[in-house]
């Protein structure tokens, strides 16, 4: 009875596999190796994994853990996470180093109680956005706006975000969130329209979506609904599990845990002295460090072409829709639904 059962576990492991590796190198010739690492798995640990696997990462599930070191008979011996992660993710990830554990995975924090083990929940992972690759056309630095010489009235509080033509909305954070501990307070956009209540983040990480299974954050279907143009609607239809923001050490992480991409405006997104405007865009099951504290330094406050003041202590996230001179959409208040972060600059 205790042999089929884990025979019946790896057999519905088996078959949630990745259909889209190539024949040279798919799901078939990475059998021998999956089946060796299965085997060694505790039963509490392969019923974990098929938990997680079946769901596609849906809830956060615990971590699942492996021997350290490369799987015997993999053909290129591949480490237990990269295995998993190639077999029910991503079929062309090929070294550790592509991936990068999520906030929640005890490997993340160092804290595994076995030096010899390791995680391999391959939803504990997200692709790497490695800054050096080259950039999409319309985040290259010849694309964007100019930054100004100077930052524009240095010293004052920066009112964060002009409608324009329309009325200023302070949603800068005031000394009463810095007294509330929170490390940065969220604001949901729909054009040029903040929808609800600015939403106070205090743990290290948050989770904003539309549709979460077991999941808790900042969910924007419990926002108003008036008046909601057929262009937001479909893009709202677009976010559902939506993004991950974590405070790690250093700076931001966004993890892209919808099935669309989303694209990511920051200071410190931009090459150091750069005078334009870079928009990143993160595909679905990657991260980015979308804002790095060293970097933003002493910046003052700037006014970005046609938005007016800018803090530089914050990130805009526009769901499914990008923006900037090589788009239709100038500016992020053309974005059907887009989200400010802004951080607490007080570390």
């Amino acid at each position: 009875m205790f042999r089929s059962r884990r025979a019946g576990l790896m057999r519905r492991l088996w078959r949630q596999r990745c259909a889209t590796a190539g024949p040279e190198d798919g799901p078939s010739t990475l059998k021998p190796a999956a089946h060796a690492l299965f085997k060694k798995l505790k039963d509490e640990d392969l019923e974990l994994l098929v938990l997680a696997v079946e769901s596609r990462g849906a809830w956060e599930s615990s971590c699942v853990w492996a021997p350290r070191g490369d799987v015997r008979g993999a053909k290129q011996g591949l480490p237990p996470q990269v295995l998993l992660c190639r077999l029910f993710r991503w079929p062309d990830v090929h070294q550790p180093h592509e991936l990068k554990h999520l906030c929640y995975c005890a490997g993340h924090r160092g804290v595994c109680g076995d030096l010899a083990a390791l995680c391999c929940n391959p939803h504990h992972f997200s692709r790497l956005a490695v800054p050096e690759s080259p950039p999409p056309s319309y985040s290259k630095a010849s694309c964007g706006p100019s930054w100004p010489d100077e930052p524009q009235h240095p010293g004052t509080q920066l009112l964060e975000f002009s409608c324009k033509g329309g009325d200023w909305h302070d949603t800068s954070l005031s000394q009463s969130t810095i007294k509330d501990g929170c490390w940065c307070k969220l604001a949901y956009w729909e054009h040029r329209t903040r929808v609800g209540r600015l939403y106070a983040v205090h743990e290290a990480s948050v989770n904003v979506f539309c549709e979460l299974p077991w999941g808790s954050g900042f969910c924007l279907a419990q926002l108003p609904a008036a008046h909601r143009s057929r262009a937001v609607r479909r893009a709202r239809g677009k976010i559902g599990r939506g993004l991950l923001l974590s405070r790690e050490a250093g700076g931001i992480w966004a993890y892209n845990r919808s099935k669309h991409p989303i694209f990511v405006s920051s200071p410190t997104l931009s090459p150091p002295g750069a005078r334009r405007l870079t928009v990143l865009k993160v595909l679905p099951g990657y991260s980015a460090k979308v804002f790095d504290y060293e970097q933003v330094g002493g910046k003052g406050g700037w006014r970005l072409p046609g938005e007016g003041p800018s803090d530089p202590h914050s990130i805009r996230i526009s769901f499914a829709k990008g923006w900037g001179p090589c788009y239709s959409r100038q500016f992020i208040t053309s974005c059907p639904c887009w989200l400010e972060v802004l951080l607490n600059q007080l570390r």
